[in-house]
């Protein structure tokens, strides 16, 4: 049957045109591996930064409007479709899935929306047809099929319960660095790599700011693993980009 692993690359992963062939080269040598692969991607580095600085210089330095969160949500289009073409291009076929297509459900929430449901049925056909989805990370809509955005740093959120909902065997976040550390490798030199972290730590890392993975996608695979009781089913680990 093949193994299922769901990977979530950020904006530095799809930050240009030569970046985004990269990660569809890696993604068909996993596919090669592992058989079956589910991508989650960010909006392209600085992105987002661009979509709320042109918004706040028409609306205003607000958030949680329902047309701020359409705007905030156009990033994440252009990356899947980006990254679908050049897995094309490669020899891999994709399909891309933005959160209306899926769907994933939300809370009415503009800016800060909760995930509520995942319905997997159409990601499994593509999966079963050999098609690999990329999915638009970070966005969500409501039962009234209004588009809503998760808050920044979202899309690890996207990834876990896209992992969770698909029953996945990993999830796996690729980032810049090569694991958790006790700070930020990048800001303080003498900064140590953790061997193994719990779920409970990790969570209060994240809550305090940490930036390496987000708070809620820790709670999100937290809290299947305790449902499904069997610490395997469901691994997190951060990749080097």
């Amino acid at each position: 049957m093949g193994r299922l692993i769901v990977q979530k690359y950020g904006g530095t992963s799809v930050g240009n045109p030569e970046r985004i062939l990269g990660v569809a080269q890696r993604v068909k040598g996993y596919i090669e591996k592992v058989d079956k692969v589910v991508v989650v991607v960010s909006a392209m580095s600085g992105e987002t930064n661009r979509l709320v600085a042109l918004g706040e210089e028409v609306w205003g330095p607000q958030f949680n409007h329902r047309e701020l969160d359409v705007l905030y949500s156009s990033g994440e289009q252009v990356s899947v479709a980006l990254l679908s073409l050049a897995l094309e291009k490669v020899g891999v076929t994709a399909k891309s899935f933005l959160a209306d297509q899926i769907p994933l459900r939300t809370d009415g929430e503009f800016g800060r929306a909760r995930i509520v449901e995942i319905e997997s049925k159409s990601l499994k056909e593509a999966i079963a047809d050999g098609i690999v989805p990329v999915v638009a990370g970070f966005q969500g809509v409501t039962a009234d099929s209004l588009i809503t955005t998760l808050g920044r740093g979202g899309s690890d959120t996207s990834a876990v319960a896209v992992a969770a909902a698909l029953d996945a065997d990993e999830c796996e976040i690729c980032t810049d660095v090569d694991g958790v550390y006790t700070a930020d490798p990048r800001i303080i030199k003498k900064a140590n790599r953790l061997d193994q972290i719990t779920f409970e730590e990790m969570l209060e890392l994240a809550s305090l700011g940490s930036k390496v993975l987000h708070p809620r996608s820790v709670a999100v695979s937290y809290t299947h693993l305790r449902a499904h009781e069997t610490p395997e089913h469901l691994v997190c680990r951060l990749l080097l980009e």
